[in-house]
């Protein structure tokens, strides 16, 4: 059993948090404080609950554009938290330690980034996790651990997995938010219906062979380079330059579509339009129209009628990936029209990443739930356990 933050008695406790605030980064700092914001809600409980409080995080890959340190993480917290919320930059050095054992009740410190260190960007067993040196210094100065980082919970890296073996460890409310609706679809209202589109074919089609066998989705709705995959896998003569970009993608992906059309067929729902650039402009062809020179880019009017009317008569409606190029206004309209149509659902949710991105894109809001995290939101969705989680379970 997991516990929460509800079963912690944090007055006083010094309290290793880690969250997930990897974020967009811009000329000068945070481009986009979405999931920061995203735990507010567990921070401040605790600093409200008079706990001194570690954030522990990480920011973009060793190499990436977006590798930084956490100042700018730290000044946003500081500005939206009521408690004081200061800056290190270290993560377990003696001055770390110090800085964590000098928090007074109600204050929080940001540690640096977990990733500047080698360990960090490592996947271990939870008890090889546990004897790092970032957990071997840190949880002598903790009371206790929280995991809110559902975000990265399919990662098995030090921060993630290695303190609960040294610390009581408990969830916290993103986490906990996230297993309660993403752990229990199986019990959402019937029928569901999944929105699978953008850009990672694998993994959508991985999606999709999961909920269809298990029986979590009634209808599979492909849309984006997830449905110019279905569609050639059908017979239907994309063009050239369609192909290719699924291709790109995806070797395997066309004959993995196939396969689930044969075995799941009347349940995959594929586009019956798509819109392509010509001219300058956009231009809706029917699938009976194709091929064409020109790359599909979004689905048509056509379909979006069909697959409107399915999310909107949907008991559940599972969004994950977009429509097609949503970053161009010209190629928005399926996404964006698909993703208003879920908010009529009984129950919506919908994926982390590429999803959520386009939702703040575009400005859609009312779905039940938004999750933080697309790879574990995914791993979530096919069964597969996330190894952040069974490490706070096994506890």
């Amino acid at each position: 059993m997991i516990r929460t933050l509800s079963d912690l008695d944090a007055s006083g406790a010094a309290v290793g948090v880690r969250v997930d605030i990897n974020s967009p980064l811009g000329d000068g700092g945070l481009a986009d404080d979405a999931r920061i914001r995203a735990h507010l809600d567990t921070l401040s409980e605790l600093l409200e609950r008079d706990a001194r409080v570690a954030i522990l995080a990480h920011q973009g890959r060793p190499g990436g554009d977006d590798f930084a340190d956490l100042s700018a993480h730290a000044e946003r917290l500081d500005e939206l938290l009521d408690g004081s919320v200061g800056y290190c930059d270290a993560t377990f050095s003696a001055d770390a330690r110090a800085e964590v054992r000098a928090l007074a009740l109600g204050e929080a410190v940001v540690l640096e980034n977990t990733r500047f260190y080698s360990e960090e960007y490592m996947e271990f067993d939870p008890a090889d996790a546990a004897d790092t040196f970032l957990v071997r210094r840190l949880a002598p100065v903790f009371d206790a651990y929280v995991n809110d980082a559902f975000a990265a919970a399919h990662r098995s890296q030090p921060s993630l997995v290695g303190f609960p073996a040294r610390l009581p460890a408990y969830a916290g409310r993103v986490m906990e938010r996230e297993l309660d609706v993403l752990g229990n679809v199986s019990e959402s209202p019937t029928p569901r219906v999944y929105l699978l589109g953008g850009a990672k074919v694998d993994d959508s089609l991985t999606v999709a062979r999961s909920v269809l066998e298990r029986g979590l989705a009634d209808d599979i709705l492909a849309a984006g380079i997830v449905g110019n995959a279905f569609l050639l896998a059908s017979g239907v003569r994309l063009g050239a330059a369609s192909a290719a970009v699924v291709n790109e993608r995806s070797s395997e992906a066309v004959q993995q579509a196939g396969e689930l059309l044969d075995d799941f067929g009347a349940r995959i729902h594929l586009p019956r339009d798509v819109a392509v650039e010509r001219g300058g402009e956009r231009v809706e062809l029917d699938v009976d129209d194709l091929p064409t020179t020109e790359a599909a880019m979004d689905v048509g009017a056509k379909t979006v009628s069909h697959f409107a009317e399915l999310l909107e008569e949907a008991g559940t409606a599972v969004l994950n990936g977009p429509a097609g190029v949503f970053e161009d206004e010209n190629f928005a309209f399926g996404t964006r029209e698909l993703y208003e149509s879920a908010t009529r659902a009984e129950h919506s949710i919908v994926g982390g990443g590429d999803t959520a991105a386009a939702l703040r894109r575009l400005g859609i809001e009312g779905f039940s739930h938004v999750s933080t995290g697309g790879g574990a939101c995914l791993s979530m969705l096919t069964g597969d356990t996330l190894p952040a989680v069974d490490a706070l379970d096994q506890q």
